[in-house]
């Protein structure tokens, strides 16, 4: 199966000029989830991945069944004061603005081997911030993986600079 055919294109959302990927229709199709998952999957299957990160909101989804597949514990990477706990944070510039990214201080055992997760790579401005907090909390970030790539805008180059494989399951020229 293409899964780019189970990805669904809304033109002019959230403003015109974009084209919104939509994963939901990938999602609902259960051939087309199963298929995501272990293709995302293989490129690891044989390395010691302790922990799998996902990134708030559709990088849970992603994370977790890879984490299970796995057999490798799960991190959510959430927004500010979403998480319970006592929590690191760092901060990251948006087009217009900042945001925080945070995950529970006792997440990450200093030294352990973390693949970073999330639906869609475009500028890299999050992944890196995750980056960053998973770097701080001792983590070896040995892979990022996602569903979809938006080459042009460069996020997937940025974290290959930063040392961190990554790889996308479907790329959109475009945006």
């Amino acid at each position: 199966m293409n899964l780019r055919d189970a990805i669904r294109t809304i033109p002019d959302h959230p403003k015109p000029g974009i084209m919104f990927r939509d994963i939901t229709t990938l999602l609902g199709d259960a051939r087309a989830f199963r298929q995501a998952i272990e293709e995302m999957v293989a490129p690891f299957a044989g390395e010691r991945i302790e922990k799998v990160a996902g990134i708030e909101a559709r990088g849970f989804i992603f994370g977790a069944a890879i984490a299970h597949q796995l057999s490798a514990g799960f991190v959510p990477l959430r927004k500010k004061g979403k998480l319970p706990h006592k929590t690191v944070a760092v901060e990251y510039a948006l087009e217009y603005g900042a945001d925080a990214m945070e995950m529970h201080m006792d997440a990450i055992v200093h030294g352990e081997r973390v693949m970073l997760v999330d639906d869609l790579i475009a500028t890299g401005g999050t992944a890196e911030a995750a980056l960053k907090l998973l770097r701080g909390a001792g983590a070896e970030v040995v892979a990022s993986a996602f569903v979809i790539d938006l080459p042009e805008l460069g996020g997937a180059e940025l974290l290959r600079r930063a040392g961190v494989p990554t790889s996308a399951l479907v790329a959109f020229e475009g945006h």
